[in-house]
């Protein structure tokens, strides 16, 4: 694996090459363009420190093809300068996207920046010095933002931690770990399951967990090692056969979209050899093998193989993965007590620049056997998910026309005999009376009297109603068994819709295709194929004629079908999986 990083970071080396701006005239100078936006960017994921940290790594290892290059090392010293220019006066960065002067994105960097910048500072080559001179400066620069910055999310909390401590160590700053302390002290938000407030496996735990590594390492807080643990163990249910990461829940931007477990190789290998932990180092071995790069500048695996030799070495283990499990995360959590805690807390359910994630602990069922992986979950628009082989049901949501929109599943317990979940979702909506004149403003009696300034919080709620519905989900001898209920209010016309990945077929079943390319099923069987895998299905229905639901955006480049019926219902859907032979991990 870890000449299978060097090659990759050789390639990768060439890629930003071509990317550098080398004319003098350029404000981009020294730069590497984002071939996303064409514009050259200081941040961790598609900027320039990224692309200079695959340069590092290639200068500073005996094994790479550009081991000490002298052209390479001329355009490193190019773009540290580049970075040092669009360096803002208060030590921060911008990183592009949306975040300014943001305190956040520049730590991102301080982790990658000080990494390489160690690995650098080791080799005893003295033509390095301008580079490491440059390098310095900007982390020096950086340390008023560490010290007095804020963040948007969870996350970002323990990103900055990292950066502090790197910053302490660099610098034997000790304002550096005392602001790291004022954001440990907040406590961990992780579930005694392991899972972090924004549910993001793709992304935001990987994040949380390598952030904590070096924290706990760096500020000599051994015990912020505890919740990655947790969360590493649960991870080793959140995987699909094929490497796909489970995003069908995600609080965070890798909601429904593809991810792998290389964001999980350093926490796992580290803390593998950290507890000499099988199945760690099991979980490593897996998430290497889907390592097609080093990784960006915060997260670079190569510069960490380099400053910790012991890691270049795969660790030898001999059982396999768990292949079969049933699990239910965050059972037995108590998220109703926290949930009523918000009252007292005195922000009235209101965030600026981020959210409350008050789905936070919500459970999820995790259903495994050979190569059939299936998601069961609440607090999302989707509430059943299933991979059979090659064939991929992303999402099942249902939709109405009652709070326009998808209907959440709020609550999960499980069915007696163990035989499967049920789901319920309720959502009210009202109306609002008069409000009292002893409480109306002065603009009221003017000509203009504008609806904002109304203080809309003493109206008297009238007419009220509650929409409950529930869900089944059992597995049968042959696939699984979806029934759906609802009764009142009268009327309501409902969306049931399937989203299947747009690389496999359907065939048969009565389908009429709507004018934005998704189909209305009428009745039949389904059958959705992907090579020699495939999934069939029973229930559809037509009693409207709606395409979509308003506030229920239907996804891009799937193949979406649904059925459309009408309160009250009853609804039972089939799911029939193919035979098929079983995936090795």
């Amino acid at each position: 694996m870890y000449k299978q990083l060097v090659d990759s970071n050789d390639k990768v080396v060439e890629r930003g090459l071509s990317r550098q701006v080398l004319d003098p005239n350029s404000r981009y100078y020294g730069g590497t363009i984002d071939p996303y936006t064409g514009i050259a960017w200081v941040n961790h994921t598609t900027g320039t420190p990224t692309d200079m940290c695959y340069w590092g790594a290639a200068l500073a290892n005996p094994d790479s093809i550009y081991y000490r290059n002298e052209e390479l090392l001329d355009r490193l010293l190019l773009a540290t300068e580049f970075v040092l220019r669009n360096q803002h006066e208060d030590g921060s960065i911008s990183p592009g996207w949306t975040n300014y002067h943001s305190p956040p994105d520049t730590a991102f960097v301080v982790v990658g920046y000080a990494q390489l910048y160690q690995l650098l500072q080791h080799q005893a080559w003295e033509k390095l010095q301008p580079v490491l001179d440059n390098m310095r400066l900007f982390l020096e620069r950086t340390v008023p933002v560490m010290l007095t910055g804020g963040c948007h999310t969870p996350n970002h909390r323990w990103v900055l931690c990292a950066a502090l401590g790197f910053l302490h160590q660099l610098f034997g700053l000790e304002e550096a770990v005392k602001r790291a302390e004022q954001w440990l002290v907040e406590g961990m938000d992780i579930t005694p399951d392991g899972e972090w407030t924004e549910r993001s496996n793709g992304i935001y735990n990987a994040v949380s967990d390598i952030m904590l590594i070096h924290a706990a390492r760096l500020l000599n807080r051994p015990e912020l090692l505890e919740p990655v643990r947790l969360n590493l163990r649960m991870m080793v249910y959140l995987v699909h056969p094929t490497g796909e990461i489970v995003t069908d829940y995600s609080g965070r931007q890798d909601l429904g979209s593809f991810h792998d477990l290389s964001p999980y190789y350093l926490p796992y290998a580290i803390l593998a050899r950290v507890d000499n932990d099988p199945l760690f180092a099991r979980m490593a071995n897996w998430a290497g093998n889907s390592l097609t790069d080093p990784g960006v500048c915060s997260v670079n695996a190569l510069i960490r193989l380099l400053l910790e030799p012991e890691l270049q070495q795969a660790c030898e283990v001999e059982d396999e993965l768990p292949e079969k499990y049933e699990i239910m995360l965050n059972e037995h959590f108590t998220r109703a007590g926290y949930l009523q805690q918000m009252a007292s807390a005195g922000h009235h359910g209101h965030i600026s620049h981020s959210r409350m994630h008050t789905d936070f602990g919500a459970p999820v069922a995790r259903i495994r056997s050979q190569n059939t992986s299936v998601t069961i979950m609440t607090e999302v628009p989707s509430f059943f998910a299933l991979r059979h082989g090659a064939v991929r049901l992303l999402a099942v949501q249902l939709a109405s026309y009652f709070n326009p929109g998808y209907v959440p599943m709020q609550q999960m317990d499980r069915l007696s005999a163990g035989e499967g979940y049920r789901l319920t979702g309720e959502q009210k909506k009202g109306y609002y009376a008069p409000i009292p004149a002893s409480e109306l403003p002065e603009t009221v009696g003017t000509a203009t009297s504008p609806w904002y300034v109304l203080p809309h919080q003493n109206r008297e709620l009238t007419h009220e109603q509650t929409f409950r519905t529930k869900a089944e989900v059992v597995q049968t001898e042959k696939g699984w068994k979806l029934e759906l209920s609802g009764a009142e209010p009268e009327e309501i016309m409902m969306q049931l819709s399937f989203v299947f990945g747009d690389e496999g077929e359907l065939s048969s079943g009565e389908l009429l295709e709507t004018d934005g390319g998704h189909y209305l099923w009428k009745g039949g069987m389904l059958r959705y194929s992907c090579g020699e895998d495939w999934i069939e299905l029973t229930g559809g229905e037509m009693g409207h004629l709606a395409a979509t639901v308003r506030e229920a955006k239907l996804p891009d480049k799937c193949k979406v079908v649904l059925v459309n019926f009408m309160t009250p219902f009853r609804k039972t859907i089939n799911i029939t999986l193919s035979p098929t032979m079983a995936m090795k991990l």
